[in-house]
């Protein structure tokens, strides 16, 4: 038996089978449970400079109190309720006598509509982010102000905290028209929970109050809180894609004008976002907030060029995504923005004797930026809209920029009625590239290894512009590192992906995980950055064909009780019935009298009403209630629904074992735009079956699902609407080699996403190899995150002596790890 490589799993019975299999210490040492073979001389696919990027959205506040080093929020008083339902054009600032806002006249400029009327004697104080303005001994703060005041007032200038002042007072003498005023502090203490404040001797306007570290990243005027630029400049990313995402493409679409009014919810204009900071619009940002544009097309072009990334902007294409689902048809609207879209192109290329490579050049940059890819949409769930729409800007491009490299989408999901349109669309258009987005459990990730194995090579090649598994638990990053060994495989196919959101303020979060997380004085990477970081560092120039054995397949039966729940929705269930494949009832309930069989596990309101369980709550969001056997298999459910009110329609569930595992009908969708069968893995959710399709308000429907086995057939009003086989086995080991020309290296990378370690034979193939490798490691238990006090998944190195044609290596339990191994 010398030599066999045995094909075992990892657990501690099959390990003490095997050893008692063999006949001597000898043989245990050659024995391995995992085997990986690499064929050197064979040919792989070629990787780009650019695989690896990130993708910037200001989501969670990323740009204002975030990677934007501007201290002061809503530093121009333009907070609105067309923002957020709780803003004034005061909030987060303190007056303390005659303090109001004005919109008129006498503003600054039409862009920056209000300002601050203070009355004599009268100050203002701004509280910043999170707990503070955040300031540390020793360093400068350089403020500014625009100022009219009538001759001989004086504008004191404070920043303290509830112990007293941080830095030496300044006065200003202001006087006349709109001016601009400076001073500089130099911080006395460090403190997180600073407030700048302003106080006047006469009557002043003020507008632009601001404050900036002069230490942003490398040194830069209206620049980078410098710990997050430098832990994006970290990752080494290929390309940068900005500016989103669902702020791209939602909103009106229209710009401000005086024809009609003034209009502020609307999509993301870059033209709004270049010029003097002080003439740049503000914008109510999708996701709940004010966006100051302080942080604009300029600054992430210029951000690009300083970490050594592509920059990828991506325009709205005039329809509506994130559930918005709107299409204009409007011509010259259309016109006028394919027009923006090739003035954004010059703006990044033109020469200096442009019109824009002119502002361009006057912003401080009179080279151009390289601009070779720009996306064309985000994430719209109208795909026959969209590609008409796409088409004209595709054609307006490429008859005056052929070189540039036009980027359409697939929608919001990994499959689906719309995916399929989308990409069919996209394939008859001969499109170059599409850009997919999706975000599902890490079980999803470990069983979609080869999701880009059977694309056509001869097809548009993949952007995967947003993904994620639903966590920052190092289970999460370890899905998803598995699932990038499959995106390295197919590199002929998969040409860029970036992991999404990258940026979140841990006091202003609208969508979790995130890659880097912050607050006013600290930044830290997730267990999901440090794996971005080491492929994104360690990514070689080709793949280096190579096969693994696999773990063997657990399977069995889907199991659980039944459940029924609504998102923002009211509506009543009847008539529920429960019976074996055999015949025998196993729950059985009219709601004739109570619901004593029902575990409400979620939120919302349900009660008992003219015998229907009805919930209530239009606002309730997963309001699941469950019901018989978790051990329950083969059985055939039955239920009556009927909607009342809200967004969606019904989500009928089946496989329950607890609150975060279970299968779930979800009937109305996506605000009532589709329905899919979906299943939650530890609380992260993935698709396995989508139509288009809508519930009606006040129609009661006949719902039925059969499951035998790991088969599941889904029956509406008796006609069957679909089915499926879960039996997708999710894979923990998972391995890539690839070859970095440069050192002459092969990167042997593996995943090990289990808790047992994965004693593995190596195989080089006959490769010369040193004896010597430099070893990166990543393990930590699966539920462990990385905060701001505690690290727990951090890079390990070390060195690996005894590398050679053939060699063994146990890879740690829960681990990612990197050999570079020189070749001689």
């Amino acid at each position: 038996m010398s030599g066999t490589r045995w094909r075992l799993g990892l657990g501690i019975t099959a390990l003490l089978t095997a050893a008692a299999l063999l006949p001597s210490p000898a043989h245990a040492e050659a024995a391995a449970d995992y085997t990986i073979t690499v064929d050197p001389s064979a040919e792989g696919a070629a990787i780009d400079d650019t695989m690896y990027g990130v993708f910037y959205e200001d989501i969670n506040r990323a740009a204002d109190g975030g990677l934007y080093a501007e201290l002061v929020q809503n530093r121009s008083f333009e907070y609105s309720t067309a923002d957020n339902a709780s803003y004034t054009p005061l909030t987060s600032w303190t007056a303390d006598g005659t303090a109001e806002v004005l919109d008129d006249a006498g503003r600054l400029n039409e862009r920056n509509r209000n300002y601050l009327a203070l009355g004599a004697g009268s100050s203002v104080a701004n509280s910043g982010y999170n707990t503070g303005i955040r300031v540390e001994e020793g360093k400068k703060y350089d403020f500014s102000v625009w100022a009219r005041a009538e001759s001989g007032t004086t504008l004191t200038v404070t920043l303290r905290d509830a112990a007293g002042t941080l830095a030496k007072v300044r006065e200003i003498a202001a006087e006349g028209e709109w001016r601009k005023y400076t001073a500089t502090f130099t911080a006395t203490r460090t403190s997180n929970r600073g407030r700048l404040a302003v106080a006047t001797t006469a009557p002043a306007a003020l507008d632009m109050v601001s404050l900036f570290p002069r230490d942003t990243y490398k040194g830069q005027s209206n620049g980078l809180r410098k710990d997050l630029a430098e832990k994006i400049e970290a990752l080494s990313p290929g390309f940068l894609r900005f500016p989103g995402g669902c702020l791209v493409n939602t909103g009106s679409m229209e710009d401000y004008s005086e024809a009609s009014g003034w209009q502020r919810e609307r999509s993301y204009q870059w033209k709004d976002t270049i010029g003097p900071v002080e003439e740049r619009a503000t914008n109510a940002n999708f996701w709940g907030y004010n966006q100051s544009y302080g942080l604009g097309y300029y600054e992430y072009f210029r951000f690009a060029e300083d970490i050594g990334a592509m920059p990828l902007p991506v325009v709205p294409a005039l329809v509506t995504g994130c559930g918005q689902n709107k299409a204009t048809d409007d011509d010259a609207l259309l016109r006028r923005h394919i027009q923006d879209t090739l003035d954004l192109i010059e703006f990044a290329n033109g020469p200096r004797t442009s019109e824009w490579g002119a502002k361009r050049a006057e912003m401080g940059h009179p080279k151009p930026f390289h601009l070779t890819h720009i996306g064309v949409g985000n994430e719209e769930n109208l795909p026959r809209e969209f590609m008409a729409r796409f088409k004209e800007f595709r054609a307006a491009i490429e008859s005056e920029y052929p070189d540039i490299t036009v980027v359409s989408n697939s929608g919001p999901d990994d499959s689906g009625a719309t995916f399929d349109t989308a990409w069919q669309l996209n394939r008859e258009a001969g499109v170059d590239m599409v850009d997919e987005h999706y975000y599902n459990s890490p079980q999803w990730f470990l069983q979609n290894n080869d999701r880009y194995d059977s694309y056509d090579r001869n097809g548009p090649k993949v952007f995967l512009g947003e993904y994620a598994s639903q966590g920052n638990a190092w289970k999460n990053a370890l899905a998803e590192a598995a699932f990038m060994t499959g995106l390295e495989r197919n590199a002929d196919i998969v040409k860029l992906a970036s992991y999404a959101p990258l940026l979140a303020n841990e006091d202003y979060v609208q969508w979790s995980p995130d890659m880097i997380w912050f607050n006013n004085h600290a930044s830290w990477g997730s267990a999901n950055y440090e794996v971005q970081k080491l492929f994104m560092n360690n990514t070689g120039d080709r793949v280096v064909p190579s096969t693994a054995t696999g773990t063997p397949a657990v399977s069995g039966p889907i199991t659980g009780a039944v459940g029924l729940s609504t998102w923002a929705t009211s509506a009543a269930y009847d008539d529920v019935r429960v019976t074996s494949a055999d015949g025998e009832t196993l729950l059985s309930d009219d709601f004739s009298g109570d619901a004593s069989q029902w575990t409400h596990t979620g939120t919302g309101s349900w009660t008992v009403q003219d015998g229907a369980y009805v919930q209530t709550d239009t606002a309730a969001e997963n309001t699941m209630v469950t019901a018989g056997d978790p051990a329950w298999k083969d059985y055939d459910l039955h239920v009556k629904a009927t909607k009342k009110s809200g967004n969606e329609g019904f989500l009928i569930a089946f496989g329950v074992k607890d609150t975060g595992n279970y299968h779930w009908w979800n009937l109305g969708g996506w605000n009532n735009t589709q329905s899919a069968v979906e299943q939650a893995s530890d609380g992260g959710k993935s698709t396995l079956l989508s139509k288009a399709g809508s519930i009606e308000t006040g129609r009661a429907y006949d719902i039925d699902v059969k499951v035998r086995g790991r088969q599941v057939t889904l029956y509406l009003d008796g006609k069957e609407w679909g089915s499926f086989t879960d039996d997708k086995p999710a894979e923990p080991f998972r391995q890539i080699v690839t070859e970095d020309e440069r050192t002459g290296e092969l990167i042997v990378k593996v995943v090990n996403a289990q808790d047992t370690p994965a004693r593995t034979a190596v195989d080089l193939g006959g490769a010369k190899a040193a004896p010597k490798a430099r070893v990166t490691t990543l393990a930590a238990d699966q539920d462990a995150v990385n905060t701001e006090t505690d690290t727990p998944v951090t890079p390990v190195r070390s060195t690996f002596s005894g590398v050679a044609d053939e060699f063994t290596y146990t890879f740690p339990a829960n681990s990612v790890t990197f050999l570079r191994i020189r070749q001689r």
